[in-house]
Order: C-alpha cells, then structure tokens, then sequence
C-alpha cells in the first residue's frame, strides 16, 4: 500500500473515530437535568432549575411531571410562570414532619406538572422552581420526572445511579447535598435561565453537560493525534524514497 493510500486511510479512520465521540456526547447529555448539580445541606432561598430538551423528531413535549421526594423534603416550593405553560403544584401530607425556626411544618411539595406549552423538535426548555429550604439530612435529592409527547410517547427520567456510578438509559436528575460551607457554588448560583431557551440539539448538549464535552474534546484530540500520525509516516516515505 502506498504512503499516500495510507495516509487517506488514516485520515478517514480519524475523522470516524472523532465524529462517533461526539455523537455519542451528545447523545448522552439529552436528559432532564437540574441546575445547579449542587447545594449545601440546608440551604435556603435558592431556585432549582429543570431543563427539559425534546428528543423527538417528529413530536412536541407537551407535559412535564417532576416528583420531588417526600422523605427528605424540599420546603416553600413555589413554581416560576412559564410563558404558555401552566403549573400545578401537589403537597403531601408529611409522615414524619419538620421543624423550622417557624414552626413545624406537617405537609411538603411532592410533585409539580406542567402542562399547555409546547416544546419543539431541537429545543429545551428551562423549567425555575424556588425553595424555601433543603433537607439537612440527606447526600442527594432524586427528582424522578415523566415527559409526554403529543404523539401520546412517555419518557420515564427515574432511574438512579448505581454503586460503580455507571449513568442508567434514563436517569432521575439528581441534585448533590454537600456539608455546609463545604461548596458554596450551588447556593450562589442563579438559574440556567431566566427566559424561555430555543436551541438546536448540539447547543442544548453542549450547555447541559459537562461530561459530553469533554467526550467531545477527547475526540478531536484523538483525531488530531491520528492526523499528526499519518503525515509524519508519509513524510518519513517520501524521504526514504528520494
């Protein structure tokens, strides 16, 4: 085989190996998602950001279930008016409840759904819901969430991370509980989004998740060290040849 046949070869393995990284990126970042990924224990006043993008070609998200756990529950829930949307909060009765420093609060937010709005094919929507207080008993909050298509499709985001930390087909956003003073960054953080987001595919992947990138970053420097690879054996070639 000549220097040049090998170097096309190499080139064209290159450019597949990079492009499947980066599908596979972005493939892995279209989940429902919670920002910020952290708070301390025991937060107060913040807001929970639920990003929600449409996976579908050929079908709008016209309903989003978000169930928050009772066991460790979140307090003073109140749900940001979403342009076209319309919210429904559920509580609960609490079975063992908690005490504040104003009083002791006996029923909980357990699930919020939206509903009336439409989102689109290559298109995410941003979802605020403010908190009056975390729990100071838990590591990590799931939030197991349920999103419907207008072809009648539901999507079951409720799985949960196993021991090895392997990520499930559907995965539950989860939101990190750390020590007090521990990590600030959560409790300072400002929503994702304080507007309704339209974006393609590749850009909702892109700002949703940190891993995807850098799939997609380890991609392009596997395909430039393939490159730098074939044209050093070419040139090394046609230097033993002259």
């Amino acid at each position: 085989m000549s220097a040049t046949s090998a170097l096309r070869r190499a080139g064209a393995v290159t450019a597949l190996t990079a492009a499947s990284v980066l599908v596979a990126a972005g493939v892995a970042s279209a989940h429902v998602t919670v920002h910020p990924e952290s708070y301390a224990k025991g937060a107060t006043d913040g807001v929970l950001t639920f990003r929600v993008p449409n996976e579908e070609d050929t079908a709008s998200t016209t309903k989003v279930q978000v169930f928050l756990p009772t066991g460790h529950p979140v307090l003073g829930v109140l749900v940001s008016p979403r342009d076209g949307w319309t919210a429904k909060v559920t509580t609960t009765r609490l079975k063992t409840p908690v005490k504040t420093d104003d009083g002791t609060i006996t029923e909980a937010a357990s699930e919020i759904t939206w509903t009336g709005g439409k989102i689109g094919a290559g298109q995410f929507e941003d979802f605020d819901v403010a908190f009056g207080q975390l729990p100071e008993d838990a590591d990590q909050l799931t939030f197991k969430t349920l999103q419907t298509y207008s072809d009648g499709k539901v999507v079951r985001w409720i799985e949960e991370a196993g021991s090895g930390g392997e990520e499930p087909e559907n995965p539950a956003p989860a939101l990190k509980l750390t020590a007090k003073g521990a990590d600030d960054v959560g409790a300072a953080a400002a929503p994702a989004t304080q507007s309704s987001a339209k974006a393609t595919p590749a850009a909702s992947a892109g700002s949703s998740d940190s891993t995807a990138r850098g799939l997609g970053i380890a991609g392009l420097i596997v395909g430039v060290l393939g490159l730098a690879a074939a044209t050093f054996a070419f040139v090394r070639t046609r230097g033993a040849r002259s």
